[in-house]
């Protein structure tokens, strides 16, 4: 059967770097979905891919809107009966100069809501070997949050829970409430964990089902990358750039095999990373704890 895939926050950095190297690699009678919120930068990414041996299309597509993925979805059910690989890699940037109380709305309403909005929609469409891959970060692990807030993140037991547990946080950015219960001033951190969290609530309703389907849905930790997202608050210095960080991670998900221990898990793949409060070095292909 052919193969299809789809990518959100497809039109620069590691997104369009996962469409364009899926293209390359996939064959001529499968479809790479290249998506994103803006129409102009759709198109000029259309024309920006090099290489393609698959059929790329480019659609609009913005996550931070439920009904929007959920018609994308349907098009993808009516057209090809399902899909392959699903990257939720969307992201809105925040910068130190934001104003947080101002910007969160929509920061939680696309990075948060967006990947609960991909989860529900495309899971269903998995077929047999499927892979639904959320882009987050090492960030995502409880250990980079203060301990009493663990609790907020812990055993939530589907998307719904974990879009309350989410939506209280960004409540507490948005009243200016949040330094005084604990939560950390980079607001990248409660996001990336609210994702990890997301896929470990769908992960542990699908496990049995989906393992014996082949079917394997993680989050990835792609290590540093040298993005305009990232400049303004890391030492990027050796860091790589989003094609060299794009193999190892299509790699990972054109694998036909499934490790059943990284199903639901952060899974790092790429380079090596030190482990800042993790305390040693992370390894390609390893698990991110959790707490």
């Amino acid at each position: 059967m052919n193969k299809t895939a789809l990518i959100t926050g497809a039109t620069r950095n590691l997104g369009f770097s996962l469409a364009q190297g899926l293209a390359r690699r996939l064959d001529p009678a499968d479809t790479v979905y290249l998506t994103g919120r803006d129409a102009g930068r759709v198109a000029q990414s259309l024309k920006n891919i090099s290489g393609a041996r698959a059929q790329v299309r480019g659609e609009m597509l913005d996550v931070s809107r439920r009904d929007d993925v959920e018609r994308m979805a349907g098009e993808l059910a009516d057209r090809h009966g399902g899909v392959d690989l699903v990257f939720s890699n969307h992201y809105t940037r925040v910068q130190p100069e934001d104003n947080l109380a101002e910007i969160i709305d929509y920061y939680v309403e696309t990075n948060n809501l967006g990947t609960t909005n991909v989860l529900r929609s495309f899971s269903p469409l998995l077929r047999d070997g499927g892979r639904l891959l959320v882009v987050a970060s090492r960030a995502g692990s409880l250990r980079a949050l203060a301990p009493a807030l663990h609790p907020r993140f812990q055993n939530l037991a589907s998307l719904d829970e974990v879009d309350r547990a989410v939506c209280r946080w960004r409540d507490a950015v948005r009243s200016g409430r949040a330094p005084g219960q604990a939560w950390p001033a980079w607001i990248n951190i409660p996001s990336k964990i609210g994702q990890v969290a997301a896929v470990r609530a769908l992960a542990a309703q699908r496990r049995a089902e989906d393992l014996a389907r082949g079917i394997l849905i993680a989050s990835i930790s792609p290590g540093l990358i040298d993005t305009g997202a990232s400049r303004a608050w890391l030492d990027l210095t050796d860091a790589p750039q989003p094609d060299d960080v794009a193999g190892p991670v299509i790699d990972f998900a054109l694998d036909p095999t499934v490790d059943e221990s990284l199903y639901g898990e952060l899974v790092h793949v790429g380079h090596d990373e030190p482990g800042a409060s993790f305390g040693s070095v992370i390894r390609t292909g390893s698990i991110v704890p959790w707490q």
